[in-house]
């Protein structure tokens, strides 16, 4: 288990060109399921509600990064879930592979990126595991740290 598949989340498809730093916005799309422009056209609009501060220059672009406040609030109006892994000055407990995190489809966060894993495997334009150079063979621990990931919330019947 693990691994590995290109995936832009329909970004190509949606007539969008080029390369930009769009990850929440293609890797929403890729876990939900919806169209890349219908989350990127969402993230637009809750970024227009944002503020800005001393600490906080710019508000967020679905092309160009979208705060982590501000994905998290559409995520759970989809019914999605933030579980964290890392506390403030705990270190690293969990890393990017299949063997450390759960099954299923997740959002999974990284320092600056995130991204789709479906049952163990990487769904991106690019791999973001840092595998050490002696271990560069495919199913390799990653030694990419998680913050965190998000999950699609359970119904109780």
């Amino acid at each position: 288990m693990g691994g590995y598949i290109y995936d832009d989340g329909g970004r190509a498809a949606a007539g969008f060109k080029g390369t930009t730093g769009d990850c929440v916005t293609r890797a929403i799309a890729i876990a939900t399921g919806k169209p890349y422009k219908e989350v990127y056209d969402a993230l637009n609009e809750l970024a227009k509600r944002e503020r800005t501060g001393k600490r906080k220059r710019k508000i967020s672009s679905s092309r160009n990064g979208v705060y982590r406040s501000t994905y998290g609030k559409y995520l759970q109006t989809l019914g999605w879930e933030w579980v964290p892994t890392m506390k403030i000055g705990q270190g690293c407990r969990v890393h990017l592979n299949a063997a450390e995190l759960p099954s299923g489809t997740i959002l999974v966060k990284v320092t600056h990126h995130l991204t789709t894993m479906v049952d163990g495997v990487i769904h991106d334009i690019y791999d973001p595991r840092r595998i050490a150079p002696n271990d560069a063979t495919e199913g390799e621990p990653s030694e990419r740290c998680v913050y965190g990931y998000y999950h699609k919330k359970e119904v109780k019947s």
